[in-house]
Formats: C-alpha cells, sequence, structure tokens
C-alpha cells in the first residue's frame, strides 16, 4: 500500500459510497485481496493517523444518515474504544508482552509446539482457510476483519497455540498493527477481555462469508472453552494536555502513532523544525515484516515533507534512550529549541520510548511534552467499560465531535 496522506484520502473518497447501507449489508463477507469494495481498507491510515478518525466521520456522516451509517460509523469508534480501554489499564498490555516473552520460551523448549508454530506462521497445518489467511497476511499485511477473527479462533483453540504468538504474528505484519485493538482483540476471541465470552470460528460460517472460496475442512475446534487469566477492574484515563505554549523554541516529533501534523493544534507555536520518530520495530520482540517497517517510514516521510519546516530524512529510530535521547537533543539544540513537543502515543511501544527519552532529554536542557486530540478526548471517557456503554453515546458523541448536527444527520 502507499503510506501517503493523499492515498489515505483517495481510499477515503472512493468507499465513501459505499459506507451506509452497502456496507451494512455486505461488511462480513471475505471475497479475498483481488476484491475489497465492500469494505474501507482504511485501517493503515486511521492507525498512522495519516487521515483521522474525525475526519473520517466527518465524511462518512455528510453523505449518509446516520441510520445508514451507523454500522461503519461503529467501526470507526471501535478502534478508538479499544485505545480508551488499554489506556486505562496499561498493566494488560505489560502483561501480554511478559506473558509473550514466556510463550516463545515455552514453543522453543518444547520440539512439537514449535513444529505446530512453524507451521501456523507458515501456513502449512493443513487447515485449508487458515493457511490461506497465513499466507495472505505475510503477502498483503492486510487480512478482513472476519478473518482475523476466525484466524484467531483456529490457532487458539484448534492448533492449541498461545493466543499471544498469534497476536505477535499479526503485530509483526499487520500495517495496521495496533497494541490496543490487536491485543484486546485476541483477548476477546480467547474469552479474557469479556470473562467467559470466546469467538468460535465454525466451517459453515467461514464457508458462507467467502463465498465458498475458502474451506476449513472439517477438523476445526467445535466447542471454545474461555481461558483462564486475571480479571482487571476499571482503571483511570491519563489527563490530556491540549496545545502547546507558543513562546518556547520548539522542535516538533512526529511519531508512527499519530502523522496527522496537517490537524495538529499548533497555532502561534514557535515551531524551528520538524523530526520523524520511528519505534516500529519495538511492536514485536521479533523482527517486523519489511512490509510493515516500509510502511511506517514512507508514512513518516510523507508527514515530514506536509510539516512546519519538516524533511523527510529527519527521522530518528528508537533504540537505547540514552543513545536517542543525544541524536534528538543535537537536533533541537542545532535549531535552537529548548523543549520537543509530540503529538500523544496511547499505550505501546511509542509511549514507553517517549518515556524512557525524558530523564536524558532533561539531563541536556530539553524539555519533552506530549498534547492530545479533543477526539480522543471526548471518546475514551466512555470506553472504560464495554462497548455498549459508548455505543450508547454515540449520538451524543458525534454531536460533541461536531461530526453530526443536533437535529441528527444529513442525506439518508
Amino acid at each position: 500500500m502507499i503510506a501517503t496522506r493523499a492515498e489515505a484520502l483517495a481510499r477515503l473518497d472512493r468507499f465513501l459510497p459505499h459506507a451506509g447501507r452497502d456496507y451494512a449489508s455486505n461488511r462480513n463477507y471475505d471475497r479475498g485481496p483481488a476484491d475489497r469494495a465492500n469494505v474501507s481498507v482504511l485501517s493503515p491510515y486511521v492507525r498512522a493517523r495519516l487521515v483521522t478518525e474525525d475526519e473520517v466521520l466527518r465524511a462518512v456522516l455528510e453523505r449518509h444518515s446516520p441510520s445508514a451509517a451507523e454500522k461503519f460509523v461503529q467501526e470507526v469508534l471501535w478502534r478508538t474504544y479499544w485505545k480508551g480501554w488499554l489506556e486505562s489499564r496499561p498493566i494488560v498490555w505489560d502483561r501480554y508482552r511478559h506473558d509473550l516473552a514466556a510463550a516463545y520460551a515455552h514453543v522453543e523448549e518444547r520440539g512439537d509446539r514449535a513444529v505446530a508454530y512453524g507451521e501456523a506462521v507458515a501456513g502449512t497445518t493443513g487447515i485449508g482457510a487458515f493457511d490461506a489467511w497465513a499466507r495472505e497476511l505475510v503477502a498483503e499485511g492486510y487480512l478482513h476483519n472476519h478473518a482475523r477473527m476466525w484466524f484467531a479462533s483456529v490457532w487458539i483453540f484448534t492448533l492449541r497455540l498461545p493466543w499471544e504468538l498469534g497476536a505477535d504474528f499479526f503485530m509483526r505484519h499487520l500495517l495496521c498493527g495496533d497494541p490496543a485493538a490487536n491485543t484486546l482483540s485476541w483477548r476477546w476471541v480467547a474469552g479474557l477481555q469479556t470473562k467467559g465470552k470466546t469467538y468460535l470460528a465454525t466451517r459453515e460460517n467461514i464457508r458462507r462469508y467467502t463465498d465458498g472460496r475458502l474451506d476449513p475442512g472439517t477438523h476445526i475446534a467445535t466447542r471454545a472453552d474461555a481461558i483462564a487469566g486475571p480479571a482487571y477492574g476499571p482503571g483511570r484515563l491519563p489527563e490530556l494536555a491540549f496545545g502547546c505554549a507558543s513562546d518556547v523554541p520548539t522542535m516538533l516529533l512526529l511519531h508512527d502513532d499519530d502523522l496527522g501534523v496537517d490537524s495538529l493544534d499548533l497555532d502561534g507555536v514557535d515551531v524551528r523544525a520538524t523530526v520523524g520518530f520511528e519505534a516500529v520495530a519495538g511492536r514485536s520482540p521479533r523482527e517486523m515484516s519489511p512490509g510493515v517497517t516500509a510502511f511506517v517510514r514512507e508514512a513518516l516521510g510523507d508527514a515530514l515533507e506536509r510539516a512546519p519546516h519538516g524533511d523527510a530524512t529527519t527521522i530518528v529510530r528508537a533504540g537505547d534512550s540514552t543513545t536517542t535521547a543525544s541524536a534528538l537533543a543535537d537536533r533541537a539544540l542545532a535549531c535552537g529549541a529548548r523543549r520537543i513537543v509530540a503529538p500523544f502515543a496511547p499505550v505501546g511501544p511509542v509511549a514507553t520510548a517517549l518515556r524512557d527519552l525524558r530523564t536524558p532529554l532533561e539531563a541536556r536542557g530539553i524539555a519533552l511534552e506530549t498534547f492530545g486530540r479533543r477526539y480522543d478526548a471526548t471518546v475514551w471517557p466512555y470506553a472504560t467499560r464495554g462497548f455498549f456503554n459508548l455505543k450508547d453515546k454515540i449520538p451524543s458523541v458525534l454531536v460533541t465531535l461536531g461530526a453530526l448536527s443536533k437535529r441528527g444527520g444529513t442525506s439518508s
């Protein structure tokens, strides 16, 4: 995929006529990589905020009524819901990364498990549909949402592999690999996210919604017993700061969690330079897909070309915090900046890397600040419990965001 804002807007424009009742009727069908007309395939662009959730919602609701676009609007807000839920419970991400390391160690210690894992990621299990999805994911960097659930179900309940390894396989290969949406979706299939509620892939369902294109055969699990795990109660959302003081010479830091430079609140800020910050390698303890890495780097370059005093060649890659901080501080001091500001990064590798940079940057006399988006601050407070708590508030949320008039919509 072309990783630019122009491409994101073009894809959105092509999909808009289908974002209403067409989407509601056809969204569950996985017709394969040659025919994605029934879905938007915007997730890689929204994940990087080459096009923002706000922009997508506004565009869709200018074209369709709230009732016609209800399903698509909900899908956009599901991604925001996952982010808000995890943001209030960062321990879930930390626990996943800890258990992922243990799962890899366990698989490597047991030859039979190592073979089963190798067959799963290579798409050589003998389960036709599953193998097709594994190969498609590696080749395309994308899977239909329905296929992601089927794949996760077979991985967990038929192959009996640790869900964390499947989640990591997705993170290494999905162009839209997102710590919240990916981790929590795998937890949901496994019965960890909604306690005791699992998702079971069935042969009938797969054959129906692939129009008979794929068949898993008769050897997939017919029951899905929930995996045991700790319960996580209500958490606390961080307080998001908005905007920046305008009287401090600033270096803007764009990262792969938010490249929406066109819609950042930078009015009056004395931006002396813009630098890209790449933390894609932190998404997994294993090597990332070359396709994902290339997508992130192209997206960063595109954002830097649109940024104030930006240059597509000025990308610093996250590594040892002291070395990385030194490289950033040198660039900031060279342009006369006394602070670095960055869009808020939700729970995940970018947030971890930024946190680790604060102390060594301060040692060089450079403050690191982050600022949030009002979109997140509007939606996240409804995302600390189940999705239905947010679903009931969608009309009022859309009014608050300005995506919907108080009268309730535009066209039918």
